[in-house]
């Protein structure tokens, strides 16, 4: 069976994410793919637009060329609508500007299904998801499968990443530039460079199965 592109990350390997627009048609993803190495397309809901009905034509498009779709949601604070997000069929979701525990807590359990989170049973589009789908045996694979992204963009972050780092988060990635305004405002700070911050939290999850994203 092949390596899931969640194993892939565990275990330490690099993942091609290239974006799209939402807007984008299957002829235009294939250009995109066939430009690029594209393991999964990303929509970047954060400073974009989304709509839901062209979220799920996308998902359909990207996933005809079996390549899934990682989204980074709106806001930090809209993590309790990832399980919303993923019925409508991307693989993988990002998280931005994490800040608390709390926030990586009600991303775990909307993201997973039970017993690993809290999930409610609905995928209709989601990813992997057909008629023939048993409950049970999708919610196992979905569980081995989906992967979850949070995004360090403050020094308060990079600190407590392994309080972040919880079973079923699959990557910590970076925002530079919301992570450079953090280190202008502590300029006396340990971490002068993000530089700074990516091989801390490296040095922090080596040994575990969260992969880093550096820049």
């Amino acid at each position: 069976m092949p390596e899931s592109l969640k194993q892939q990350l565990h275990r330490g390997a690099d993942v091609e994410v290239v974006q799209a627009p939402l807007t984008a048609t299957r002829q235009q993803l294939a250009e995109i793919a066939a430009r690029n190495t594209v393991d999964m397309f990303s929509v970047d809901a954060q400073h974009g637009p989304l709509n839901e009905e062209s979220l799920v034509s996308f998902c359909a498009a990207a996933d005809e060329l079996n390549i899934p779709v990682q989204l980074r949601i709106k806001h930090t604070r809209h993590a309790y609508l990832i399980g919303n997000y993923l019925d409508l069929g991307p693989m993988a979701i990002m998280v931005p500007q994490v800040e608390t525990e709390a926030t990586v807590d009600e991303a775990i359990d909307a993201f997973y299904y039970p017993p690993l989170g809290k999930r409610s049973w609905g995928p209709l589009w989601g990813y992997g998801f057909d008629d023939s789908s048993e409950r049970l045996e999708y919610a196992e694979w979905w569980n081995q499968t989906g992967i979850l992204i949070l995004q360090l963009e403050s020094v308060h972050a990079v600190t407590n990443a392994t309080l972040f780092a919880k079973p079923g988060v699959d990557m910590l990635a970076f925002g530079p530039n919301d992570l450079n305004f953090s280190l202008e405002a502590y300029p006396n700070h340990p971490f002068k460079s993000v530089a700074d911050c990516v091989a801390h939290v490296e040095e922090q999850m080596a040994g575990t199965e969260v992969k880093v994203s550096g820049l």
